[in-house]
């Protein structure tokens, strides 16, 4: 697919992120696969996957673009999406339509910046689309500059400037819209179909939906705090 046939696709819809970690029950290749096949047929027009071999599986089960992102921690730096170029070749081989990095201020592993991981990327693979993950709409400014053909809110409320935000962030959406001419992505926190409605009244290129999807766990155990903790007996 073209870049432009990609951007075309995810307009104005919702992109499913089917992710599970190590530890996680629905963890393994054929559960995201599966996962993604019920986005899909629920009307999802792409996926946001994290590592090679899901990636794989996902792009073999079903035709949607794919958000790829290798998720590895380094010492010393808190960036772990996409955070080297060894984990963009990865996605580059995998065949994700968009690779996803962090374009966070934030220290970079062997203490690289972003511009000295992403330049060449982005003159020795002008054929591919890069997301910015980003937190704080300078960030988002930056990457814009720098290249990049999305930038996204998904770290907004996970970095030391913007913890205890409130997501989603509509006051970063707001000014993201309307400073930035390349697409903007809405992610993270988006649970209700209320907030969702209140992000699409931005103009927004589309939006990832995860955990309130994709995540039977967290979503049970919403439900359950919802309900209150019940002490003593039944009949008691």
């Amino acid at each position: 697919m073209t870049k432009q046939t990609v951007l075309n696709q995810l307009y104005r819809g919702i992109i499913v992120s089917c992710q599970a970690l190590p530890g996680e029950p629905l963890h393994g290749r054929g559960m995201m696969a599966a996962m993604a096949q019920a986005a899909k047929e629920g009307g999802a027009v792409g996926i946001r996957a994290n590592g090679v071999e899901d990636i794989a599986a996902i792009r073999r089960q079903v035709a949607l673009p794919v958000i790829g992102i290798v998720k590895a921690e380094y010492p010393g730096s808190p960036v772990y999406i996409t955070p080297t170029e060894a984990e963009v070749e990865a996605l580059l081989q995998a065949g994700a339509e968009i690779i996803a990095l962090d374009a966070t201020a934030r220290p970079r592993p062997q203490g690289q910046s972003l511009e000295e991981l992403f330049l060449p990327l982005r003159q020795r693979y002008p054929g591919q689309l890069f997301m910015a993950d980003c937190a704080t709409l300078e960030e988002a400014r930056r990457a814009q500059a720098l290249g990049f053909d999305l930038v996204g809110t998904t770290l907004c409320g996970y970095t030391q400037d913007t913890l205890g935000t409130p997501i989603p962030s509509l006051p970063l959406l707001e000014a993201m819209t309307r400073e930035l001419s390349v697409p903007v992505i809405a992610e993270g926190g988006i649970w209700e179909r209320e907030q969702l409605r209140q992000v699409f009244a931005y103009p927004v290129h589309a939006a990832v939906i995860g955990t309130a999807i994709t995540r039977p766990r967290e979503i049970t155990r919403r439900f359950v705090e919802a309900a209150g903790a019940q002490e003593g007996q039944y009949g008691a």
